[in-house]
């Protein structure tokens, strides 16, 4: 070998080493990594999320969780649009509950590679939360949702728990109804133009102990997406009570994406 040829092997062999020069491995994981924004539903906001934001982070995604107002949908909507082009790369959209509505609309957005559902409303084109809720099938739990204030919703808090987080530890499920987050009407009456599931893959995580969104409806809404289905046990809160089996759904959704 000659004394350049030396030298440039040398060279080449010090900018690997120190990071100046990508080898093909690392190129590939990179390529793979993307990122995940959740939408929360009604009468909560982001910070349900935490457990399976700290999953996510650890195993290497960037998250980003929208803090939706949940007065409209248009809204909703447009706040969680904004993540999504804030986000690095493609993107798996995670809605919960009303955020499965939220999802549906905003995820046509050409950065959207997938979207998830955890426990959440699928609607189809013309559909809403009140259209999906009208006639309940006989014996499903009835929320205890709170006669409306000033065009708000609030479930009742000595209620709160039994119904939407049965699972959850005491004292947060106190927390959560203490903190609740006041759902417009108006978003329950707003409707999906064109649901993203009709043209990206989609997954459904069904809560089988939900007593919120009958499991029953979350299985009809979940095959007429075509999703991907996972069951778990959990209530509405699943999220919350069992992080770990939300964002493993999560990752199976990011890493079936080509």
């Amino acid at each position: 070998m000659s004394i350049r040829s030396t030298l440039v092997a040398a060279a080449t062999a010090l900018a690997v080493g120190i990071g100046f020069i990508t080898t093909p491995i690392q190129a590939a994981e990179n390529k793979n990594v993307k990122s995940v924004v959740l939408v929360h539903g009604g009468f909560v906001d982001g910070s349900g999320w935490e457990g399976v934001y700290e999953i996510l982070k650890k195993d290497g995604y960037d998250v980003t969780i929208v803090q939706n107002p949940t007065i409209s949908l248009d809204d909703d909507v447009a706040v969680t649009k904004r993540a999504i082009a804030a986000a690095s790369g493609d993107v798996i959209l995670v809605g919960h509950s009303y955020g499965g509505v939220i999802v549906s609309e905003a995820g046509t957005d050409p950065k959207v590679a997938g979207v998830v559902y955890i426990a959440a409303f699928a609607p189809d084109a013309g559909e809403s939360v009140s259209s999906l809720i009208a006639n309940p099938p006989p014996g499903a739990p009835v929320p205890p949702i709170l006669p409306p204030v000033d065009g708000f919703l609030l479930l009742d808090k000595s209620k709160f728990r039994d119904s939407f987080a049965a699972d959850v530890r005491p004292d947060l499920a106190a927390f959560l109804a203490d903190s609740q987050v006041p759902w417009g009407v108006a978003a329950l009456d707003g409707k999906v133009t064109q649901p993203a599931w009709k043209t990206k893959p989609s997954w459904y995580l069904v809560a089988t102990d939900d007593k919120m969104i009958p499991p029953a409806a979350q299985r009809v809404m979940a095959e007429r997406a075509g999703a991907t289905t996972v069951e778990v046990p959990g209530s509405h809160a699943v999220y919350v009570s069992n992080p770990a089996a939300v964002a493993k759904l999560i990752e199976q959704a990011a890493t079936s994406i080509k």
